[in-house]
């Protein structure tokens, strides 16, 4: 499967960016059946460097009993980033580290040379359910990272900077990057933005892309204008941009409702991609080489609770 990277020329004159490709989300179940909406990786889409992966679990509303969460498994190579936007999600890993996700909160999980974690509802959202959504994304490591000391940074909802415009049309909450003024408080080994914008029927923004990163527009909720061909994004749909170094989000006054919109840009690596289920490496020595160190054990075990 091929990547693609819309990466400007650092030489050509600042601009804003259109919209060179519309990707729709297809619909399928991950970890222990949740339902997720996913615009890459797909078949032909394998990823949009440095970003290898875009889950956008439901929104869904579980009966009591009924939520279920990714139990057990590993990682090498790539960072899982965890963001809740409503119920609860207890994380715990291999290296001891356990905590709960309350809607806002985000978990940037950095799994390195490999890590063993579970992503399950807390006890009390899976006895009372209720409304579940979030993001999990996967961004790339560069070979010179991938087999770091896992590292785990979590950012409660009230750690995260917010920002409005002016009018009050649009809110901005800054996980990675900056925004509005307003700049993240996480420490990422790619050069990122992460921001989540909700916007008003009449909101518009002119948001700062660098130029030497690539990036998409994920709507996933309600509809959008990206770009400066004013494209119409629909909900579920992930615009992907062209060169320039910045990008036009706008919903129109006669909207029915706000817009939600995840905006991912980053640094490609430009570097060989390798991958297999819950690992990415740059050859597939190492991939193989990552299943042998799984199965014998050297990725650790989650403690079991005290």
């Amino acid at each position: 499967m091929n990547a693609i990277n819309t990466l400007a020329s650092t030489t050509s004159p600042a601009e804003p960016r259109r919209v060179a490709r519309l990707v729709q989300s297809v619909s399928t179940l991950e970890g222990g059946g949740f339902p997720v909406r996913r615009p890459f990786p797909t078949p032909g889409f394998s990823h949009f460097d440095p970003f290898l992966l875009i889950d956008h679990l439901g929104p869904v509303t579980w009966p009591p009993g009924g939520p279920i969460g990714a139990p057990d498994h590993p990682h090498r190579g790539f960072e899982t980033v965890t963001y809740v936007l409503a119920g609860e999600n207890e994380h715990r890993d291999s290296f001891g580290n356990a905590d709960v996700l309350r809607p806002g909160d985000v978990q940037w999980m950095t799994a390195g040379g490999g890590v063993i974690h579970s992503e399950m509802p807390t006890e009390r959202f899976h006895r009372e359910g209720g409304l579940q959504e979030g993001f999990q994304i996967w961004v790339n490591l560069p070979a010179v990272d991938k087999m770091m000391t896992p590292r785990y940074q979590t950012l409660r909802a009230t750690d995260i900077p917010q920002a409005t415009t002016p009018d009050g049309r649009v809110l901005v909450r800054v996980i990675a990057g900056e925004s509005c003024g307003k700049a993240a408080r996480i420490d990422t080994r790619v050069p990122i933005q992460m921001l989540h914008f909700t916007i008003q029927p009449g909101g518009e923004l002119l948001q700062s892309v660098p130029a030497e990163q690539s990036g998409l527009v994920y709507v996933f909720k309600g509809n959008a204008t990206i770009g400066s061909d004013q494209r119409a994004v629909a909900e579920g749909q992930a615009a992907l941009l062209g060169s320039g170094d910045s990008v036009q989000l706008s919903v129109a006054g006669d909207a029915s409702g706000p817009a939600e919109i995840l905006l991912l840009s980053g640094k490609p690596l430009n570097e060989p991609v390798a991958r297999y289920g819950p690992f990415v490496m740059n050859t597939r020595e190492e991939i193989e080489q990552a299943f042998r160190d799984y199965q014998s054990g050297r990725f650790g075990l989650i403690p079991p609770r005290t």
